[in-house]
């Protein structure tokens, strides 16, 4: 690995596959913000879960689609490892798009609940409380994806309680 001043230089991806994985990994390019690329690549996350609810929004559904989400969250995130050559690059916003069908679970998507859910994913995110922290530690592109993954069912338990205690919003 070549470094310049201390930082490594990136990888470039060398086939198209890996260039798709790559665009994905930074949320389409929104995760490459020079400032909080997760909170702006996270901007992606309600839109996604709006858009699955009106494919099919039921619980059990929203479940599957954040299932088979974080499984092809694994290599789409380890493209994004393998370009910036660290461990959780803040680029790499992937995983917090995905952990969106877990905020919305139980929940729809209103304009009231888009902020609601999105405040309370990236409060979870960003400090890293237990459990979050537990699955930050998993190796590679596991514990990238899934720290948000449960970053997204946390902020989705409170959502669906308040949303429960205060009615529609």
């Amino acid at each position: 690995m070549s470094e310049i001043k201390g930082k490594p230089i990136a990888t470039p991806p060398s086939t198209i596959f890996e260039r798709v994985l790559f665009l994905l990994s930074i949320g389409l390019g929104l995760g490459a913000a020079r400032k909080a690329p997760g909170t702006v690549g996270s901007l992606w996350g309600p839109l996604l879960a709006l858009g699955l609810q009106y494919i099919n929004g039921h619980p059990a559904m929203m479940l599957l689609y954040g299932i088979v989400l974080y499984v092809i969250g694994i290599p789409i995130c380890a493209a994004g490892i393998r370009y910036y050559q660290t461990g959780d690059p803040k680029h790499v916003v992937f995983d917090e798009i995905a952990a969106f069908p877990f905020v919305f679970l139980f929940v729809p998507v209103t304009w009231g609940t888009a902020v609601a859910g999105f405040v309370l994913f990236r409060i979870f995110d960003i400090s890293k409380l237990w459990p979050v922290n537990r699955f930050e530690k998993l190796p590679g592109p596991w514990g990238v994806m899934s720290d948000d993954t449960i970053a997204g069912i946390l902020a989705g338990l409170v959502l669906t309680a308040l949303w429960l205690l205060l009615g529609a919003f």
